[in-house]
């Protein structure tokens, strides 16, 4: 099952920090190899390599890396990947299992069932006794429009035989690792290394969370309950990403909240980490270098501001294909986004253009440019 936008929540004051986290880092990189398809703008590495993997790479790498996401997900930090692959081969089979299964049954998950008047009733002895079965567990658990029905009948073919259920994980994460991960981390690591280094530079205790958020992101937090759970949690890590582009994603190990991001430089930062820099410059302009975006861009501008149902009618494109377009805008700034009569509306940000053409100049020239 992919992880759920429900997080859990915690205690008050959080203890903010920034660290490379390898074994998440690198696990958020072979998720987003099974979302490329669905969302653009991710790092060249991920459509890179998801074009260069066989079809039955992807295959198991879908049921891996959603089928079987909690089993894989550590629930604490580890030094290296393959430090955490031998902790997983020396894990029985039973328990990988059982952690993911565990997962499941904890809150909010089941609470969420009770919310929209289901009566869980969920005993996992019964869910184990055919597909179906287990279908209807993760359907009361997470809701049917979360459930890909395909990749959960051939995962449960695995859960109810745990042994065969972990050679395939430890089979997989392996080959990935060897083959595609490896060489790729050593490249990107010494630009995550300087993007720990700067954003460690920051005075957390004078910022609100809202403001350390968006220090580091260079975004809001705009969605009510992802906004809750970062001002609940306990102790939050920010990670870098070389392949996440403009997006943010969350994950939970243990009583830790993590916040992937886009490795970049801090606001104010100048002259230092050259990649850092050109990785700045790249996610932005990855979003200009595509007709469509540059048609809603220039639809939008024109109008003002327009309504997603505009969009798409004047482009004459499919719902799902204009929304990825619009997804990667807001989040690399271009378009801001609000809710108007039922639907999302969207505005042109002429700075963050200005801004980005400022510092592409800045980049090529020498000249001193304002930070993304």
């Amino acid at each position: 099952m992919p992880p759920s936008e429900d997080l859990i929540t915690l205690p008050s004051r959080a203890k903010i920090s920034i660290r490379l986290e390898p074994v998440f880092n690198v696990l958020h990189s072979l998720m987003l190899l099974s979302k490329c398809d669905q969302v653009s703008g991710f790092g060249d590495w991920v459509s890179h390599t998801a074009q260069g993997m066989s079809a039955e790479e992807r295959r198991v790498n879908d049921l891996v890396m959603i089928g079987f996401h909690y089993a894989v997900m550590p629930q604490r930090s580890w030094e290296s990947f393959p430090a955490y692959l031998k902790h997983l081969q020396a894990t029985s089979a039973v328990a990988l299992r059982d952690q993911m299964l565990q997962v499941y049954l904890a809150k909010p998950y089941c609470d969420r069932a009770k919310v929209v008047g289901q009566t869980p009733g969920l005993d996992v002895r019964v869910a184990l006794k055919s597909a179906n079965k287990y279908l209807e567990f993760l359907r009361q658990i997470f809701g049917a429009d979360k459930i890909d029905v395909g990749i959960e009948t051939q995962a449960y073919k695995y859960v109810s035989n745990p042994p065969a259920m972990k050679k395939m994980i430890v089979a997989h994460l392996r080959t990935m690792w060897k083959k595609y991960l490896a060489p790729e981390w050593e490249s990107v690591k010494p630009m995550l290394q300087e993007a720990v280094k700067a954003f460690r530079q920051g005075d957390f205790g004078k910022m609100s969370r809202a403001e350390a958020y968006r220090w580091i992101t260079g975004q809001d937090l705009v969605d009510t309950k992802w906004k809750q759970r970062f001002e609940e949690s306990e102790q939050i890590v920010f990670v870098p990403s070389a392949h996440v582009g403009p997006y943010t994603h969350g994950f939970q190990a243990g009583n830790t909240l993590g916040i992937i991001f886009g490795a970049h430089l801090p606001e104010g930062a100048r002259d230092i980490a050259p990649a850092l820099n050109r990785a700045d410059v790249i996610v932005r302009l990855s979003a200009l270098t595509d007709d469509t975006r540059l048609r809603i861009l220039k639809f939008i501008a024109e109008k003002g501001e327009a309504r997603s149902p505009e969009i798409i009618q004047a482009l004459n494109a499919s719902q799902p294909a204009v929304s990825r377009h619009l997804m990667q805008l807001v989040a690399t700034g271009y378009l801001s986004e609000r809710r108007c009569d039922g639907a999302k509306c969207y505005a042109l940000n002429p700075e963050r253009i200005k801004e980005t053409l400022e510092a592409l100049s800045g980049f090529l020239l020498g000249r001193s440019a304002p930070q993304l």
